[in-house]
Parts: C-alpha cells; sequence; structure tokens
C-alpha cells in the first residue's frame, strides 16, 4: 500500500480544495512559533492519520510508542483511517477532540493548508530546534511541503516514480538493457508490442493517461517543467518542457495502436490495486509507477522476473537519468491547536528523527523522507527497491509546486491531456495557451 495512493488520493485533494478555502476564515491559531504550552509538562495530545491497512495501522502506533518512551510526559491518542475531508472539518472546527497533529496524504493541498492557516508554519519551530530543512529533507520533498514562504508541512514518508519492466519480455525480444532516454524507451515499447487480432497478446506500455500511473505530471517529471513563472501565471504555454512532453505521449499513442485501440484494450484490463494489474499478469511489459508496486507485484506471484529502473529522460537530458516524480505523506500542526509545542515534539520526531524514519519506512514500505534515513544501514529493503531510494535522493527530481487552490492547476492539465491525446483537441500550441488561461483565472478566483 503506497504512502499516497495517487489517482485515488488526488482525485479527494480535488474534492477538498475547495472545501480548504473556508478554513481562511475559520481557523483562528496560531501561525508562528507564539506557542504558549510546556512541551515539558504531562500532556495528551491528538495525531490523526489516514492508514487504515493492519500492517501501516500497527506500523503507526510502533511509531508513536517509539516517541512516547522518548517523551514520557506527552502521551499520544492516536485516530486512523481519517479522510481528508474528516481532517478538514476538525481543522475548521478545532475543540479537545480535534487532531493536534495531522497527516495527509494530499501533497497537492500544501498551498491551501499553508495559505489558509489550517496548518501553522513551521519555519520558528524548525529554527529553534537547530534543524535546517534544506540540508535535512531530499529537494522535491523539501519543496512540496511549503508554499509562499510558509512551511506548513514536513515530509512524513515520500514516494518515488520509476520504470518496472518485464525481464523476460525484454530477453525474448532481444532488449538487453532498460531504456535511459525517450527515443530509447519509444523503440522498446514498440518491440514488446505483440498485436493479436483488434487488441494485444502484449503491449509494451500502457502510454494513456487513464493508463494506472501515466498522468501528465508523471511524464512530465522526466522533463523538469516550471509550473508558474515568477509572476504566479502558469509557464503551461511558455516552457517547451510541456510541449515536448504532450508530444511525446501523444507520439507514442500513436505509435503503439492509436487511442481507440489502447482504450478498448485498457478496458479489459485489470484495475490498479488488485492482482489482475496488467503488469502483474504479463500483459503490459512496462508500467510506469510507484515504489509500494515491486511489493505488490511479487505477492500477485508473476510468471516473469521483475526489473526496477529509473524512468527514461529526453535525449538532450541524457545526464540527468536517474531522476523521477517524488511525492508522498505530510505532518503537520493544527492552528486550532493549544498544545503546538508538545505537537512539534512529535512532528520533529517522526519527520527528522532518523531511527524513527528508518523504522517506520521499513514497516510501511515506502521511501524515507530525510537524507539521512536514505543512507541509513538500517534499512531493510529489495536490492531492486535501492532505485527509488536513489530517485528520492536525486537532486535532479522534481514535484508538483503547492498552489493557492490545491490541485486544480493539475485536473485542468489533466484534462487537456485527455483531449489532445483523443484527437478532440488537435492545435497543441492553442490548447497550452488556452489551458494556461483557465489556470490563471481559477487561481485568481481562490485568492
Amino acid at each position: 500500500m503506497p504512502t499516497a495512493v495517487p489517482e485515488t488520493a488526488r482525485k479527494a485533494a480535488f474534492a477538498l480544495a475547495a472545501s480548504l478555502a473556508l478554513l481562511a476564515t475559520a481557523c483562528t491559531g496560531q501561525s508562528g512559533s507564539g506557542a504558549t504550552d510546556d512541551a515539558a509538562k504531562e500532556t495528551t495530545i491528538n495525531f490523526w492519520h489516514a492508514w487504515s491497512a493492519p500492517n501501516e495501522v500497527k506500523a503507526v502506533k510502533s511509531l508513536v510508542a517509539g516517541f512516547e518512551k522518548a517523551h514520557p510526559d506527552i502521551h499520544v491518542n492516536v485516530v486512523g483511517n481519517m479522510t481528508d475531508d474528516k481532517i478538514n472539518q476538525a481543522l475548521r472546527t478545532g475543540g479537545d477532540r480535534a487532531p493536534d497533529v495531522i497527516s495527509s496524504f494530499t501533497t497537492n493541498n500544501v498551498g491551501k493548508f499553508c495559505s489558509s492557516g489550517a496548518l501553522i508554519d513551521l519555519n520558528p519551530f524548525f529554527e529553534k530546534a537547530g534543524i535546517d530543512p534544506e540540508t535535512t529533507f531530499p529537494k522535491a520533498m523539501n519543496e512540496y511541503t511549503r508554499f509562499d514562504g510558509d512551511r506548513c508541512a514536513a515530509p512524513l514518508l515520500g514516494d518515488a516514480y520509476g520504470l518496472y519492466y518485464n525481464k523476460t519480455a525484454y530477453r525474448k525480444a532481444g532488449i538487453t538493457a532498460p531504456p535511459k532516454t525517450w527515443s530509447e524507451f519509444e523503440a522498446d515499447a514498440k518491440k514488446l508490442t505483440i498485436t493479436q487480432g483488434d487488441g494485444y497478446k502484449q503491449l509494451g506500455f500502457m502510454p494513456n493517461y487513464h493508463g494506472w500511473e501515466s498522468t501528465t505530471e508523471h511524464y512530465f517529471a522526466q522533463f523538469s517543467p516550471v509550473y508558474f513563472g515568477k509572476d504566479g501565471k502558469s509557464d503551461l504555454a511558455e516552457d517547451p518542457a510541456f510541449e515536448k512532453g504532450f508530444t511525446l505521449q501523444k507520439r507514442l499513442v500513436g505509435e503503439l495502436g492509436g487511442f481507440q485501440r489502447l482504450e478498448r484494450f485498457r478496458a479489459t484490463l485489470g484495475d490498479e490495486w488488485g492482482a489482475r494489474h496488467p503488469f502483474h499478469t504479463g500483459q503490459v511489459a512496462m508500467q510506469l509507477d510507484g515504489e509500494w508496486r515491486l511489493g505488490m507485484a511479487e505477492e500477485a506471484k508473476p510468471k516473469f522476473e521483475i526489473g526496477v529502473a529509473p524512468l527514461p529522460v529526453p535525449d538532450d537530458q541524457a545526464d540527468q537519468y536517474g531522476k523521477g516524480y517524488i511525492t508522498g505523506t505530510i505532518a503537520g500542526i493544527a492552528a486550532t491547536s493549544h498544545k503546538q509545542n508538545a505537537a512539534w515534539e512529535l512532528v520533529k520526531y517522526m519527520t527528522t528523527d532518523t531511527d524513527a524514519v528508518v523504522g517506520f519506512a521499513n514497516d510501511i514500505h515506502n521511501v524515507p523522507s530525510t537524507l539521512a534515513a536514505l543512507k541509513s544501514p538500517k534499512l531493510r529493503y529489495d536490492p531492486r527497491f535501492k532505485t527509488f531510494l536513489d530517485i528520492a535522493a536525486d537532486p535532479h527530481s522534481t514535484t508538483t509546486p503547492a498552489s493557492v487552490n490545491g490541485g486544480v492547476y493539475l485536473v485542468t492539465i489533466q484534462q487537456f491531456g485527455y483531449d489532445y491525446e483523443s484527437g478532440r483537441v488537435t492545435d497543441l500550441k492553442a490548447g497550452l495557451r488556452k489551458t494556461a488561461a483557465q489556470i490563471d483565472t481559477d487561481i485568481a478566483q481562490a485568492k
């Protein structure tokens, strides 16, 4: 189970973005280090999280137990399986039962959490503790936990995206190594595709944007795009990375059979989270996915050997091979909390204590979220998992930036992707300009 189930969590994030707007006027908590509670005195704080699987709940309990052992005067009341909607409501209303500390799978709403005041700025706490986030967290994780100078969250484990490939199918196709550039990837995807009637016996890669994790932001990360200019306006029509990304994907769709044929095939395949995922069954030979896929694929007992590598990069960025898209879980302190110093002790422990981060990563099977933890000899993992550790630590890896209206701009871009890949939109440059204008309008209305 991933730290962030990207498609599902992201869709929930978009619904949450609108409701978070209410927090701008509803939250009256402190916004800096003006917390007055004494963390050295016995107290109880509430920690709400979203994990629900038995092994995940057990891992959270173990993490909190470690904290309570190190801080015997601070007791933690843990409440799990809390959706962002429930967390949002509690942050808005406050009260004794409301969370002091929250964790969310939704990095896309950091901009909303920060600008609305739902979560307090952690910068003063980091400074007082002598912790430099710039040297503590991987670059991309450091970026997605802040907005407009406000660091209202800290990373709590992460997700890194790479390429899974069927080694057995590679050998049959005469492919000796995973592709490092997009041109190599295109060639391999075509070699691995075996048609059967109007469908496929084996598809090299599912390029369509509905194809599980092949979303626009996951593709574009390999081009290192700039989503917003210094003026805060969308750079979608200005940064050539977007045009290149859309062009690449559209070309893949055409080379692998066309949109309609691919969609018909996709409709016959298993879902993303079940044992019948098409990569598990061998129906698709290469898959863009996060680090959690390795365990899920092995549990499905595939009839082939699984390989893992970074996703390819543009040919003119070959020297940056090894980078990828990064996201993850965040932790923050509620503005309505009256125990922010005690809450900070928990956040600091969960997100910066190397042994705590490593232990949690081992239990949850996600990527550690500090540079020290990524290098820890205490990490336990399948050798192939190191690919994701390296992607997370790579300074060229990217994420999608926070926005005042959360992930709405990503929905807009993805919708344009659907229209472009299907042929409903044919003029790419004009479409990018129109989409950029829509993003700017939405952000202006959200302020």
